[in-house]
């Protein structure tokens, strides 16, 4: 009986293998020897940041076609050429990633309660949601530093993850185990064109930014005297900085935090020391910039919107090309605004820059005229950015506007220095609320004119910035507020004066509604020259066909081109539209907002064929961030911004606002910034200035 059991085990085990041995001749598939020497080129991290299972997975994917040479992210160019020349192909551009993290709270994040468990970021989150008050803040158990198979993440001593850049191979695996996203990984394309979420670390200065610019980051480089980081870290938003560091009206200034405690900080003069830092060295920070990719841009009109938006197509790799009208670039920053307030040397500098790499320029081009969007499309322009400005001034549409010596603004501004070069003596009556009318009425009062401005509100609804206000009366200027003209008078066609009238509101305590004429109050003033300056319009007429009809949409309450409030996309789907051309009459900063948001719809455009909608973008200040009360410990005075005397200025048009001139006074000015979070902030911000006699403390009620 067991003899035969025996047998037949052993008969059933020879015909398993009889079999087993058959089928492995008729099913066995022969490996290909590349993916053995593919494998043999990389360096066996198996970290999986590629997406497959190991190295060996990775390098049956590039043999079977379905992974490119370069995909290894623990390697560098080296090995994917390697591997290339194994496969018989080319390595293609990939653009270099890195890990960041994008909290600063830490320790500083109000806690909700001690945390006692497994020490990993995921299980806290899982179980309770972290600890801290701030939802997308780092958690800092270090589960990152765990994951990552390159020894590119440490924690500091408040907590959160350093990223070391050069170790770093954005594999994605701290990202991956990271709950709260304050871990990411990006590269230059999508630094350049992130648009600002909800669910980012956001301070509500960068909420308040046009250009979402990193406040926080800059200040706290310029401050440890990374000057050369601080200037990158601005110009991922902002390619026109010194530009913007002396004409923006800071926006991001009325919101910060710091104003709670006491006032807030000089973060438009920061930004300027930091861009005049560059250009007062002599030499340009490099700029990186992708391989060009073939995809070619026509950017037409050569001020601060295709500025920024060439800047940006050309470092993410395009080729854009800058159509001017007149001969030289910088729209109204070069000539139109005054040398006083934005001197030339400053703006052929940061245009240089932005040639320098590579943007190419035809200037003396009109749009309409010697070039269509027909043209430019057969000239192989795959996308065309439209940033012509806003430089037409309605007339006043009164008696005699258009006698000799009414002049609109942007004329004026354009002849001071040329034909106009001495007003003494002469009558100049300026009307307009605006910093144009402000910018004529500091111009003319230098050249020895007796200035007038008829400003139709009260000075705080005017949409001049404060300051130019201020210093348009500081050289003499009479401000009549709550005025407008009624009708120009003219002798034998010539300007001889202006008769005006009182306006009022119907609640003057309020100020609210259009100020209605006042009757019985006409006044008369004599003038030698009447210049409009109530506002600046898109001409319409060059943006029409040879017909005579709209080539776009029009935007009825701007009077500019309408087009798509997020990706900046026309009634022509190939054509965008931003800055002035799309808003009408605005700030800097916004034109070089839309510049920046014109060019991450182009990019998705022209390699994409489409233009993905951002998801949670930030549109409005987020409510949460709002603080009421802050427990701020040391109270440092605002540092001022020397200027040239009110005397000295009635004589020149050199700078007015010189700006920090030590690096001391810009670092005690940047230690005052509270480094916020989206609701953290560093209560002890400035400690180091503690025993300054200028710097005194804050009880817990927040007075001195």
């Amino acid at each position: 009986m067991v003899t035969s059991s025996i047998l037949v085990l052993f008969l059933l085990g020879l015909t398993a293998a009889a079999v087993l041995a058959a089928a492995s001749k008729v099913l066995h598939v022969k490996e290909d020897p590349r993916i053995a020497k593919v494998e043999g080129c990389f360096p066996g991290a198996n970290c999986g940041g590629c997406g497959y299972p190991g190295c060996s997975a990775a390098a049956a994917a590039i043999v079977k076609g379905d992974a490119a040479p370069e995909i290894c992210v623990a390697g560098g160019a080296e090995i994917a050429e390697n591997i290339a020349a194994i496969m018989g192909t080319e390595v293609s551009f990939k653009e270099p990633k890195v890990a960041q993290n994008i909290c600063t709270g830490g320790s500083r994040a109000n806690l909700l309660f001690d945390y006692e468990g497994v020490e990993d970021c995921r299980a806290e989150a899982l179980l309770y949601g972290g600890e801290k008050s701030c939802g997308i803040g780092c958690i800092g158990m270090g589960t990152c530093v765990k994951v990552c198979s390159f020894d590119a993440i440490r924690l500091n001593a408040d907590g959160l993850p350093i990223v070391d850049m050069n170790a770093c191979r954005s594999c994605g695996k701290c990202a991956e185990v990271c709950p709260t996203g304050a871990i990411r990984v990006s590269g230059m394309t999508m630094d350049l064109l992130h648009l600002n979420k909800v669910d980012d670390c956001l301070a509500p200065c960068m909420q308040k930014c046009p250009a979402q610019i990193d406040v926080r980051t800059y200040i706290q480089q310029m401050k440890q005297g990374d000057m050369r980081g601080a200037l990158l870290t601005m110009k991922e938003r902002n390619p026109l900085p010194l530009a913007v560091g002396r004409l923006c009206p800071a926006p991001c200034e009325t919101i910060c935090r710091r104003n709670i405690a006491d006032e807030g900080v000089a973060i438009h003069t920061l930004h300027r020391f930091v861009a005049d830092w560059e250009m007062n060295s002599g030499s340009r920070v490099r700029l990186d910039c992708n391989p060009p990719s073939g995809h070619r841009v026509a950017v037409i009109g050569g001020g601060p919107a295709g500025l920024s938006c060439a800047y940006f197509l050309r470092r993410i790799g395009h080729e854009p090309v800058i159509f001017e009208k007149r001969e030289s670039l910088g729209g109204m920053m070069k000539g139109i605004i005054p040398e006083y307030r934005l001197p030339e040397k400053v703006v052929e500098w940061e245009i240089q820059t932005i040639l320098d790499l590579g943007v190419d320029v035809r200037n003396g081009v009109e749009f309409g005229r010697d070039v269509t969007l027909e043209s430019l499309e057969k000239e192989g322009f795959e996308a065309v950015f439209m940033a012509t400005g806003a430089w037409k001034v309605p007339g006043l549409g009164i008696e005699n506007d258009d006698a000799e010596g009414v002049v609109d603004a942007v004329t004026f501004l354009d002849e001071v220095g040329e034909s106009i070069d001495a007003l003494s003596g002469k009558r100049i009556v300026v009307v307009g609320d605006t910093n144009t009318a402000m910018d004529v009425a500091r111009s003319a009062a230098r050249l020895g004119a007796d200035v007038s401005a008829l400003i139709s509100c009260i000075q705080r609804k005017m949409s001049a910035n404060k300051n130019e206000v201020k210093r348009a009366a500081e050289l003499g200027s009479d401000l009549k507020f709550l005025t407008e003209p009624v009708r120009v008078i003219a002798e034998d066609g010539v300007v001889k004066g202006v008769e005006y009238r009182e306006l009022q509101y119907d609640d003057p305590k309020k100020a609210t509604g259009t100020p209605k004429p006042v009757e019985g109050t006409e006044t008369v003033l004599d003038a030698d020259m009447v210049v409009i300056a109530t506002n600046r319009l898109v001409d319409v007429d060059a943006l029409k066909d040879q017909n005579g009809e709209p080539l776009f949409e029009m935007d009825k309450k701007t009077g500019g081109i309408k087009a798509d409030k997020t990706t900046l996309q026309t009634s022509i789907p190939h054509v965008f539209a931003g800055g002035e051309a799309h808003t009408g009459r605005n700030i800097i900063i916004q034109a070089v907002a839309d510049g920046r948001r014109a060019a991450r719809a182009i990019h998705h455009y022209v390699t994409e064929g489409e233009i993905p909608e951002p998801k949670n973008p930030q549109l409005r200040v987020i409510p949460e961030s709002i603080l009421k009360n802050m427990q701020v410990v040391y109270n440092i005075p605002r540092i001022r911004v020397p200027e040239i005397s009110v005397e000295e200025r009635r004589s020149t048009f050199k700078e007015e606002v010189k700006g920090f001139v030590e690096y001391d006074e810009a670092r005690k000015e940047g230690s005052r910034c509270l480094r916020c979070g989206l609701t953290c902030y560093d209560a002890e911000a400035g400690a180091e200035y503690a025993a300054d006699p200028d710097v005194s403390r804050f009880d817990e009620s927040g007075k001195e």
